[in-house]
């Protein structure tokens, strides 16, 4: 019996379907938090009293019977073909049945089609008249009080959203529209799964969105590629094309075949003048806003996909630790520290400006993408530290502007430009000698505490200061490897 994510596996690659069907995985771990059970907010929401609510490992025959018993469906099983679904609500009207999809996100749009349209041509052939489609999802502009109002935290539509979060395309309109014939994609899958194993084949789908699973598995010569290689060029679309066509290494690149991003044209570059590129006049101005003392922090967080906490909205984030370094002009470096659980924002945030003092410059690495983000959130979750707070923010530096902008390329980046790949051109070791070396390792460690299961709680926050402090330091390590590139530049 197959699931709709099975097909969804199949149809972006018969290779991963294959593998998902014969490989054991690892358990998922979300990287976004769920805590409340959604199904149960939203049935508050539907105010469903009385329905028939299903199970897993359900036999096919009791929903079909429900569907004579009850207006209300809640989670029931249906199969067809060999594919079996849950609906989350189904709705007896005098006009057929109305379908409420739950979507655990803030403006549904039709990218997710397939599920929607495989959910409805079951039912259709376990005939059943689809009469409309509502999808219950977020209101983005819901801020939790004390308590948490299911009234307020949805929305029904019966519309998808476009790009700029508007409503426009009807829900039940675009998945009839989409549907095909199914029954060919299972026999299909059926044959692969008791086929031979299918060849990797490289597409967009392998990178899009999230890399699959198996990417490494599927091409291991992109893990022994040289570090000039022209498969590491940033942001390009023909790559592979160049590649195939003989050119192999970054110098050579075909220039009728680049977008011209200043990060390609330091890659290049780099390539030519023996492995490195540095724009010292570029670099040496970004240089000169840096104020002494300079503050580096490094926050970790987690995301939750419905609010926990009073202030906030749904997949607003939690910061539970920071680590900061701070550099001073004399060469000294001093430390500072914070770890909490549970709704520990305010404490936080307290401890935070106290460390961060009131002259010099504060310096991340993403700062634009993500630390100034969280400061706005705290702004808005805590105005009483307003203040203090837009002063930290405008006060931040983007350790990755260099880098992002072209002034500074390594060829040993190999194509990436996190802060673990720069420290590793200068210390392989570094973060492969802790035992969380993972944002979403740390996270995961940390939901174990906050959570309250059985760990080592001393043993757990030790492993988690030492990756949050690592990259500080590193951002230290990474600084001062910029100022030494351009030394001797006047």
């Amino acid at each position: 019996m197959y699931h709709i994510s099975d097909v969804k596996k199949y149809l972006r690659c018969p290779l991963l379907f294959y593998n998902h069907v014969h490989n054991k995985e690892e358990k998922y771990r979300p990287y976004v938090r769920l805590d409340e059970k959604l199904t149960e907010l939203a049935r508050q929401k539907l105010n469903v009293e009385e329905y028939f609510l299903g199970q897993k490992n359900d036999d096919k025959q009791l929903a079909i019977d429900a569907l004579k018993k009850y207006d209300w469906l809640m989670k029931a099983r249906f199969e067809y073909d060999n594919l079996r679904i849950k609906v989350p609500f189904l709705h007896r009207t005098s006009l057929g049945y109305d379908v409420y999809f739950v979507y655990c996100g803030n403006y549904p749009k039709n990218d997710d089609i397939l599920f929607y349209s495989l959910t409805l041509w079951v039912l259709k052939n376990n005939h059943i008249y689809i009469n409309d489609c509502f999808i219950m999802h977020f209101n983005a502009n819901y801020v939790r009080q004390e308590q948490l109002d299911p009234q307020e935290l949805f929305i029904i539509s019966d519309c998808f959203y476009n790009d700029a979060n508007s409503k426009q395309y009807n829900i039940k309109e675009t998945i009839f529209s989409k549907m095909r014939n199914y029954s060919i994609v299972l026999k299909e899958m059926l044959a692969v799964e008791n086929g031979e194993k299918p060849n990797a084949l490289r597409t967009n789908k392998c990178t899009k969105r999230s890399k699959c699973l198996y990417y490494d598995q599927c091409f291991k010569e992109e893990k022994e590629i040289e570090a000039n290689s022209i498969l590491t060029l940033v942001t390009s679309q023909y790559k592979y094309k160049m590649y195939e066509s003989g050119i192999k290494y970054l110098k050579d690149a075909n220039i009728d075949l680049l977008e011209g991003t200043n990060q390609q044209y330091a890659q290049i570059q780099a390539d030519k003048d023996g492995g490195i590129f540095v724009d010292k006049h570029a670099l040496k101005g970004w240089l000169s806003n840096i104020r002494y003392p300079i503050f580096f922090i490094d926050f970790e967080w987690d995301t939750y996909a419905i609010p926990p906490y009073k202030g906030m909205k749904p997949y607003d984030v939690l910061c539970f630790e920071y680590s900061i370094h701070v550099l001073n002009e004399d060469g000294s470096i001093d430390h500072h520290e914070y770890l909490g659980t549970h709704d520990c924002r305010q404490k936080l945030i307290e401890s935070m400006i106290s460390n961060l003092g009131k002259k010099g410059s504060i310096i991340a690495y993403n700062a634009n993408g993500a630390e100034k983000i969280r400061l706005q959130e705290m702004i808005f979750q805590f105005p009483q530290y307003a203040n203090e707070l837009w002063h930290i923010y405008y006060r931040m530096e983007d350790l990755q502007v260099p880098f992002m902008m072209g002034m500074v390329y390594n060829t040993k980046m190999r194509g990436t430009y996190s802060l673990k790949t720069l420290m590793s051109v200068v210390d392989e070791k570094a973060y492969k000698s802790l035992d969380i070396n993972q944002g979403m390792d740390a996270v995961f460690n940390w939901r174990q505490i906050d959570y309250g299961e059985d760990v080592d709680n001393e043993e757990v926050i030790k492993h988690l200061k030492q990756y949050c402090a690592m990259d500080t330091y590193a951002m230290i390590v990474v600084f001062k490897k910029l100022q030494e590139l351009v030394a001797d530049f006047r």
